[in-house]
């Protein structure tokens, strides 16, 4: 983990309440992988008190090293501040914190599973699983059009399959919906997004009786990051009780939703 205050490169709005910020904060990018997050500091003083844990959502190259790039989404105070930085601004940020996804060498078709914000981390994990040839289908729900990741930033080769609460693009329901025509076809799946969505995940996926990994990455309000605080406790089937920031954020989807 290394503490740093970044340079703002960038950070500019991709969608509705949706922006990336890009920071110049190379220690930390050298070291991320795909699942993995930072905790920053979201204001000048000490309000909030409290920093904010986000997804790694890419990397990219830059004159001093590998760029950090986030995807937030404006929900508060802190994710409001973050998105009004601009060039030159700095933000307090450590990490990489946590584990991030584990792909084995033997999978060859790979299924995400975004839902809203949840999208950021596994950008990132395509991009990465792209590059070495594998196949990617992605799976994305939002509320609505508006809310959905562009499909012209993902790279081409991703299968991008959508779903909207609202019916406004692809499938007119849940993601998790999706699930029967698609998993059979994984070697693994991974997912990010809200816990309604893993818990909704578990019926079609034992229904198509699949057996093979399926990794999630849990959302949680954090304190700390580091595994001082015990906020972000949740209770394993097969462990006892976990810290998402320190054990997690990545755990097999059966191991915490039956």
């Amino acid at each position: 983990m290394k503490q740093v205050t970044a340079r703002v490169l960038e950070c500019r709005s991709l969608y509705r309440d949706t922006f990336v910020l890009w920071l110049e904060a190379p220690e930390i990018a050298r070291r991320a992988r795909p699942g993995q997050f930072v905790m920053l500091r979201c204001g000048e003083g000490y309000d909030p008190l409290l920093p904010r844990a986000l997804s790694i959502y890419r990397v990219r190259d830059g004159d001093g090293g590998p760029e950090l790039g986030l995807l937030l989404e404006v929900v508060g105070r802190g994710t409001d501040w973050l998105s009004r930085r601009v060039a030159g601004d700095t933000v307090a940020l450590f990490g990489p914190l946590g584990h991030g996804f584990t792909v084995r060498s033997a999978s060859t078709n790979l299924l995400l599973v975004g839902g809203g914000i949840g999208v950021a981390p596994l950008v990132w994990l395509a991009d990465e699983e792209v590059a070495r040839g594998r196949s990617i289908t992605l799976l994305l729900g939002a509320r609505s059009a508006a809310y959905l990741y562009p499909a012209l930033l993902l790279p081409p080769e991703v299968e991008l399959v959508t779903a909207t609460d609202d019916g406004s693009a692809g499938h007119h329901g849940f993601v998790t919906q999706l699930l029967p025509r698609f998993a059979p076809w994984s070697d693994q799946i991974f997912a990010c997004g809200p816990a309604p969505m893993f818990q909704a995940m578990t019926a079609p996926l034992r229904a198509v009786q699949y057996r093979k990994s399926c990794q999630v990455l849990l959302e949680q309000r954090m304190a700390c990051g580091t595994g001082i605080c015990y906020s972000c406790a949740v209770e394993t089937r097969r462990h006892g009780m976990k810290l998402i920031c320190k054990d997690g954020p990545r755990f097999e989807l059966r191991d915490v939703y039956a």
